[in-house]
């Protein structure tokens, strides 16, 4: 055990004591000793305690400390302190920016105990009105864990599409420059919209492979080395690795569909397609007997079977949304005041309604809406009403659902609502037998809307509470409840793979932004692209509902509870 390896654990022993608000002289004098410790022109190891006790500012207490460490791997009352402190709390003092006296706040005040809950906090703007916190530092924090997040070469979607884009862009306009008429295609996981990327694919076409091998170093945007004959690879500042295959011009297509799909649609493709060249990946499919599939299907799930009778869905596109449902405001956690949310809605997306659903009284860490601020939002609803008309905002709340599966308002504060979206915030740690009859006791609720985000995960950060899919989507079947396909990045959560159930089922699904500010609502975009992966169409999806449409929707849902 080195100096340095001896001084951060004394640093994090100073750190948990901090935390746990032990005695301030005690944790002045370990971490002066942690700093000291990384500072000595020798090595601890083989010294004995009173050698280590004379260097001047360490001691009697701190030496014996110190051999504990070196005999033993490890300090008792470090210990003590790691098994009072839940393990994403001691992962947070890793991060830059935040000390033990914000984790505090973080942990005690907001409830948050892991770091992928912290940065949905931050998404959502909750640490803003923390104690300690500011914007500034909310965007420290929040670009701080995505390094985190990146360094395992994984990614959201959402975070490396303006980079791709980017790379696509910048690659184009070289290649016009060295060859006019070479094809360019983004392939793999991203072009399939997959919600989390290990590599990016590029596919070139060219007439002469051999000059544009010679000439690839030549790119500025990256550097790209050879691998294998024809196969280029980069890694980008961010760490995303970037695979280049250039291929002959007249199998470009080809290359393209091999590179995109997963390995057993293209495998079963491939079983019925003739050798040659196509001029497009719809010539490819019509050769194999197939419809065109979509590239988000091309999954090998089932796509293939639906291509040869012709009974592909025809996938939701963001055209498609006429409003925009589960959004919060100022009332609760958002940025955006009530009039600029709707408005933004109105006159920037030209959409036909706005469903806001702050948070409910069980947030308090969300300043979640008492009964009497529930009344008071809904007269400024009534009145921005009649301001926007014919834009409505439908009063609707994001009830949490309760330990025993109850929502947290009364039947008389629940049916003032146009409509409710049920969610479960805490606690998050349950077995799937406790998570599935606490959402299922939860959707028999008569007031019972909209189910939010269904498994509370967060991609890359927290797998969610386990649940019976089949279970939890059938008991919304048989209740008429719509289920979330919530579009934040970090969420996109129900998982496509289950929306085709669903949709089997007769379940309608719902593309909410949960938007916390008015940028929040581009999230649909996401929202859209995972939802098409999941086989969604426009008919089966609430928020393409027209204006009118989903005003009887809402109606007959009230009219059913009487």
């Amino acid at each position: 055990m080195d100096n340095k390896t001896i001084a951060r654990t004394f640093r994090l022993l100073a750190q948990l004591m901090e935390l746990h608000e032990e005695n301030p002289f005690k944790i002045k004098s370990i971490a002066n000793a942690s700093f000291k410790l990384d500072k000595l022109p020798f090595k601890l190891v083989g010294k004995t305690a009173e050698e280590i006790a004379q260097v001047d500012g360490i001691g009697k207490s701190i030496s014996a400390k110190v051999v504990e460490l070196l005999d033993t791997g490890s300090i008792k009352e470090l210990t003590d302190l790691l098994a009072l402190t839940p393990q994403g709390i001691v992962e947070m003092l890793g991060i830059k920016g935040i000390g033990p006296k914000k984790i505090f706040v973080i942990w005690h005040e907001l409830k948050i105990d892991t770091v992928g809950e912290l940065y949905y906090a931050c998404n959502e703007n909750r640490l803003i009105e923390a104690k300690g916190f500011g914007l500034k530092t909310q965007e420290e924090i929040k670009k701080v864990i995505e390094f985190k997040m990146a360094a395992n070469g994984r990614f959201l979607y959402a975070h490396v599409e303006p980079l791709v884009n980017n790379i696509f862009a910048s690659l184009s306009v070289w290649l016009n420059q060295v060859e006019h008429d070479a094809l360019l295609g983004v392939a793999g996981q991203f072009r399939r919209c997959c919600e989390i990327i290990d590599e990016v694919k590029l596919v070139v076409g060219t007439d002469n492979t051999i000059v544009l091998n010679n000439k690839i170093a030549e790119f500025e945007g990256l550097i790209f080395e050879q691998t294998v004959d024809d196969t280029f690879t980069a890694i980008t500042e961010t760490g995303l690795s970037v695979q280049l295959k250039v291929v002959n011009k007249a199998y470009f297509y080809v290359e393209w569909f091999k590179q995109t799909g997963n390995d057993a649609h293209v495998e079963e493709v491939l079983k019925r397609l003739p050798e040659g060249s196509y001029h497009n990946e719809e010539a490819i499919y019509q050769a194999a007997g197939l419809s065109y599939v979509e590239p988000e299907l091309r999954e090998g799930l089932g796509e293939i079977e639906l291509a040869l009778t012709n009974n592909l869905p025809k996938l939701i596109t963001f055209d498609d949304l006429k409003g925009t449902l589960h959004n919060h405001s100022t009332w609760s956690d958002g940025v955006n005041t009530l009039e600029e949310m709707a408005l933004f809605c109105k006159d920037t997306l030209n959409l036909e309604y706005l469903g806001i659903c702050d948070h409910s009284r069980s947030a308090f860490y969300a300043k979640g809406l008492d009964e009497q601020r529930v009344y008071g939002q809904h007269q400024e609803i009534d009145a921005l009403n009649k301001k926007l008309a014919p834009f409505k905002i439908f009063k609707g709340i994001e009830s949490d659902i309760l330990n025993d599966g109850s929502l947290d308002y009364s039947e008389e504060i629940l049916k003032t609502f146009d409509f409710v979206v049920a969610s479960i915030h805490s606690p998050l740690r349950m077995d799937e037998e406790k998570a599935t009859a606490r959402l299922i006791k939860a959707i028999e609720n008569p007031y019972t809307t909209i189910l939010g985000h269904p498994t509370g995960r967060l991609l890359l950060s927290r797998a969610g509470y386990p649940i019976d899919y089949k279970k939890v989507i059938d008991a919304c079947a048989a209740n008429g409840v719509v289920i979330e396909v919530n579009a934040n990045p970090l969420r996109l959560d129900l998982d496509w793979r289950w929306h085709r159930y669903a949709l089997a089922k007769g379940v309608m699904l719902s593309i909410n932004p949960d938007a916390h500010r008015t940028e929040g609502f581009y999230d649909m975009h996401f929202g859209v692209l995972t939802a098409r992966k999941g086989g969604l169409t426009s008919d089966k999806n609430l928020n393409s509902f027209s204006l009118d449409e989903i005003t009887r929707y809402f109606d007959s849902r009230k009219f059913s509870r009487i």
